[in-house]
Parts: structure tokens; C-alpha cells; sequence
């Protein structure tokens, strides 16, 4: 890809601080003042508010240069990997948004220890935690360098920037900052992408040229990815979005259960079109330019654009980056802070609101230790998926199957499904099984023994009562 002139990238970046700034303000006059405000806004954000928020969530600047990179090398089908995420939030909206919403919890452990027992809290808690950490070391990583690739800054200097700026957002916004700030971040996103898609479709003089030159299967429902990851990407998909603890707290936001199956419904809706305009992206790329490095297929198009233009989808990336570091840090931080702190200090409110932004601002640095020290960790994005569905399947039995309810079950099934999917990544998948479904054979298996093991003990108790 060529790189954008010097009076180009300095224009980019001097739009880049004005927004920066003018967010930085929007964040203080609408953030969070009390706790209540920062875990869940007070349960006072209408619907659309709370659906666009999951949908910037999971359409990050990974998803966006990925899915085009993705779309570059095998084809439209790419766009499963978002067109899957709507899929799954639709699924969630008639089955568990309603029922969590009305437990009153808004932390995914608090909803599973309802249903098992406090141990499991603690397990759910942990792992949570961990694969959180885990994901926003991938967005540090793939956003600063994104940047990095377009600006041509150093990575590291992109990745401070974005601990800066997404932990101010977080600490300071809560909740409630955090999800009226993303509605300015989403309309500049979906902004960037429509420009890129239409600079793109102009370059190549619509869909036809594409489609005559091409191979075929660019064009087919599952190109050269096949069925196969497309499932994985949708139990992936549908496995962090059921248990992910920001999920959770931004439906908790909503006004009423109704508001809350509403918000997920938007979610969905929302991806649709985003999910299409980049795989198209991607496809015109390869048309366009067969031999760049497929990464670059969706900045490529800037080079194209007028300085304006160029600024708004640059500032379209930034956009993405902070929406993700910010909601993955705020929900980190509620999990420690509830799941932790408070059962301990039992604080008052205003010193857990201080500890909570303490808290906060390590969340938001830690991620950096990993971009210096091991930037190959980016490959863990699926994994962190893997563990997020193990807790999505013990949530499901527990609503859904509630003859499973065992506390002892369900906490050995989750600390071993943690300890196997770990060992079964690490060991690069054996015979071919996708550490996925290791994490959700796991606690399946163990709480279905663990009520067979159980079942005679209690029978036999209920002989001796009758007795």
C-alpha cells in the first residue's frame, strides 16, 4: 500500500486530536457520579442507546480490518464472521436477554450464583476476568496497529495513546459516559465504512466487473472458508455474547425487560449491514489491488480519498479502538470491584466509587505489558471466545435445565473446562478439535455425571425421611 503524504497524515492526525478532545468533554458531562451510574447508568438508557452499544462492541477495529482481510483472501463468506454476531443476538434476545434482566444482577457471576451457589461466582468471576484482560490485549494490538500501518507510527506509541484515552473514557464515564460518548463513535464508524465501501464500488465500476473477473466461490455462501469455521465462528460468536460480562451489564442498562430485548434486537439489525459493506470491501480489493498484503484491504482505499474523507475513516478506526478497550475495561473493573472488593471492605459509597476508579485506571494499563512483551498474543482472540462459552453453557443448564443445578458441579465443571481448554489450546488443538467444543463438552459433562452421582445419594436420603 502506498504511504498517504506527509500534509495528508498531519491532517489526520490534527482532526484525530480534535476529536479526541471534543470526546474527552462529551465523556465528562455525562459521566458516571455515583456507582449505580457506572455499573449500569441507573438503569436509565433507552433502548437504541444500549443496542448500539453492543454493536460497537463486538464491530471493533479488529472486526473491521479483519473481516475485509479475511473477505480479501476467501470471499464475501467472510462477512459470516459478523453476519453471525446478528445471528446470535437475536437468539439472545428470545432466550436469555428477558431472564437475566429480570435476576436484577448486572454481573454475569451475580446471575450464575443465583442459580449455583457462590463458589461458582467466584469461578465465573475469575475467568471472566482473565479472558477479558485477554481480549483487550488483542484490541491494543490490532487497533495501534492499524494505526500504526496508516500513520506510520510507532505501534507502541499508538497502543499509549489508546490506554490514555480509553481508560480516561471508562474511569470517569462508567456506564453511563461510556454508552452516550459511543453513539458519536458509532455514527463516525459507520461513516467510515460506508465511504470506504463507496470509494471502493466507484474504483471498480460497481458489482459486475467484480463478479466476470473473480473466481466463483468469492461469490458463494461459504467461498474457501467452508461450513466448518463458519460454525465455530457462530457458536464463538453466540458463546461471548451469552456470558461476556459486558453484555450483560449494558442490557442491565436498559430501562425494563422489554427495553432490554429491544436493545439486542437493534444489536443485530445494526451488524447486518456492516457485516455486507465489508466483505464487499474486501472482495474489491483483491479486484483492484490482487497483489498488496491482504491486511491492508480495507485501508488501501484511503489512498484514494480527499484529505477530508481520509480523516473521517482514520478517525472511524480510532473510533472502534476506544469503543472495545473502553466497555472490555469497564466490565473487568465491575467484576473485581463487586466479585471482590466490596464482599471484603464492605466500603461505603463514596470510597467504593474511589477504589472503583483506582481499579480502573490499572485495568486500563495492564494490556500494554502485553503489547511490549508478547504481541503474538493476538492469536488468542478465539480462545478468549472458547472460555467465555464455557460459562455461557453452565448459564444456559442453569435457566434452561435447572435438574443440573448442582453448585460442586458446575464449579468443577468450570475451573476444569478453564484448566483443559487452556491446556488443549496451548497444545496447538489435537486431532484437529477446536479447543471450542473442549470448552463445551467440558461442564457439560461434568455436571450431567455429577447428577448421576448425586441422584442415588438423595433417593436414599428420601427413603430413610419416609421412614
Amino acid at each position: 500500500m502506498d504511504v498517504l503524504s506527509g500534509s495528508i497524515i498531519t491532517f489526520i492526525l490534527a482532526v484525530i486530536v480534535v476529536y479526541i478532545l471534543f470526546t474527552t468533554w462529551l465523556t465528562m458531562r455525562f459521566r458516571s457520579k455515583s456507582s449505580s451510574e457506572f455499573n449500569n447508568a441507573a438503569k436509565t438508557l433507552p433502548a437504541i442507546v444500549v443496542g448500539i452499544l453492543l454493536m460497537s462492541e463486538f464491530i471493533g477495529t479488529k472486526s473491521t480490518i479483519g473481516t475485509a482481510e479475511s473477505a480479501y483472501t476467501h470471499g464475501l463468506a467472510a462477512s459470516w464472521s459478523i453476519v453471525t454476531v446478528s445471528i446470535a443476538f437475536f437468539i439472545f434476545s428470545y432466550f436469555l436477554a428477558g431472564k437475566f434482566y429480570k435476576t436484577g444482577q448486572y454481573t454475569i457471576s451475580g446471575i450464575i450464583s443465583e442459580k449455583f451457589g457462590r463458589s461458582t461466582k467466584l469461578v465465573v468471576s475469575i475467568i471472566m476476568i482473565v479472558a477479558l484482560l485477554l481480549v483487550n490485549l488483542g484490541n491494543y494490538l490490532s487497533g495501534s496497529a492499524a494505526i500504526s500501518s496508516i500513520l506510520g507510527l510507532p505501534l507502541m506509541t499508538c497502543a499509549i495513546i489508546t490506554a490514555i484515552v480509553s481508560t480516561f473514557y471508562f474511569t470517569f464515564g462508567g456506564m453511563k459516559g461510556v454508552a452516550w460518548v459511543t453513539i458519536l463513535h458509532s455514527l463516525v464508524k459507520y461513516a467510515g465504512v460506508l465511504i470506504t465501501l463507496g470509494v471502493a464500488l466507484y474504483l471498480t465500476k460497481g458489482w459486475e466487473p467484480m463478479t466476470q473477473q473473480l473466481p466463483e466461490h468469492f461469490f458463494t455462501w461459504d467461498g474457501s472458508i467452508g461450513w466448518g469455521t463458519i460454525g465455530a465462528w457462530f457458536i464463538g460468536n453466540m458463546g461471548a455474547i451469552f456470558a461476556t460480562q459486558f453484555i450483560i451489564q449494558a442490557i442491565t442498562s436498559s430501562k425494563s425487560e422489554k427495553d432490554a430485548k429491544k436493545s439486542t434486537l437493534y444489536a443485530a439489525l445494526l451488524c447486518l449491514p456492516l457485516a455486507i459493506a465489508i466483505g464487499v470491501i474486501g472482495v474489491a480489493a483483491r479486484y483492484l489491488y490482487p497483489d498488496i498484503d491482504p491486511i491492508y484491504a480495507f485501508p488501501v482505499f484511503m489512498q484514494h480519498m480527499n484529505p477530508v474523507l481520509s480523516a473521517v475513516v482514520a478517525t472511524s478506526l480510532v473510533a472502534s479502538i476506544f469503543v472495545g478497550v473502553s466497555t472490555v475495561a469497564l466490565a473487568t473493573t465491575t467484576l473485581i470491584i463487586d466479585d471482590f472488593y466490596v464482599p471484603k471492605a464492605n466500603p461505603t459509597p463514596e470510597q467504593r466509587m474511589k477504589i472503583t476508579r483506582y481499579v480502573s485506571i490499572i485495568i486500563g494499563f495492564i494490556p500494554l505489558l502485553g503489547v511490549a512483551l508478547a504481541p503474538e498474543l493476538l492469536t488468542l482472540s478465539f480462545f478468549t471466545r472458547a472460555l467465555r462459552t464455557s460459562i455461557a453453557v453452565v448459564a444456559a443448564m442453569g435457566f434452561y435445565l435447572p435438574y443440573f443445578n448442582s453448585n460442586r458441579g458446575a464449579t468443577i465443571g468450570l475451573t476444569l473446562s478453564g484448566i483443559t481448554t487452556t491446556v488443549w489450546y496451548l497444545l496447538d488443538n489435537p486431532f484437529g478439535i477446536d479447543n471450542m467444543y473442549i470448552a463445551i463438552i467440558v461442564p457439560f459433562i461434568v455436571l450431567v455425571l455429577d447428577r448421576l452421582i448425586s441422584s442415588p445419594a438423595k433417593k436414599e436420603s428420601n427413603v430413610e425421611e419416609e421412614l
